[in-house]
């Protein structure tokens, strides 16, 4: 039996696709899940990055907890592998002084609100970060500190959770932010996955 898994990130969304995107039988958002709206309202899974900043903007006071898509989910996933970060953490920071707190893991935050609220969770294992960044390579990146939470995603849908019939779309992404993730490279990856057909986007050829 095959899926649709929608992957929406927290970019620009063209009008006409909440629909489609509440169809999909899975659909996965970002850390506070801006892309609900737009986007849609369905959330089955919340990705979230467990370290740093961003985590630790979650995590303060009860208004993450509190909005509705992360209160639908049915699972999060944390996309940096605390072990991981950890051993990055002295080469981040002989390259990027300033990001002294961006391996600082709050992983245990979010483990105890998952259990507390009664989801699963789970950590996307190092191992794909390594071959992700194998695969960027590929498309010559500028020097970056760590590949963005959305291909982390994409990957990791790719490799360990859709099966081979499963249909995979992509919308909000629109490749661009933060300095230090190699979006350029991204971008030339999900369009080299399109082009093999294993990813999909579904707001190609829209416009707002």
């Amino acid at each position: 039996m095959s899926r649709r898994i929608a992957i929406v990130g927290n970019g620009s969304i063209p009008a006409g696709l909440s629909t489609p995107i509440d169809a999909a039988d899975l659909v996965i958002r970002f850390n506070d899940c801006r892309s609900v709206g737009r986007g849609g309202r369905k959330t089955d899974i919340v990705a979230l990055c467990n370290t740093g900043r961003p985590a630790r903007a979650m995590l303060d006071g009860d208004s993450w907890r509190a909005l509705a898509p992360v209160r639908a989910a049915a699972s999060f996933c944390c996309v940096r592998d605390p072990v991981f970060y950890a051993a990055l953490r002295p080469k981040l920071l002989a390259r990027y002084p300033d990001l002294d707190d961006f391996c600082d893991d709050y992983t245990p935050d979010f483990e105890r609100f998952a259990a507390e609220s009664g989801r699963d969770m789970r950590i996307v294992p190092a191992e794909l970060h390594v071959a992700l960044e194998a695969q960027l390579e590929t498309f010559r990146p500028h020097p970056y500190a760590v590949p963005s939470s959305g291909a982390i995603v994409i990957a990791d849908v790719l490799q360990n959770l859709a099966g081979a019939r499963d249909e995979i779309v992509i919308a909000g992404f629109g490749h661009e932010g933060w300095e230090r993730h190699p979006f350029a490279a991204e971008r030339q990856w999900v369009d080299s996955l399109v082009a093999g057909g294993r990813l999909h986007r579904l707001d190609a050829g829209r416009k707002n």
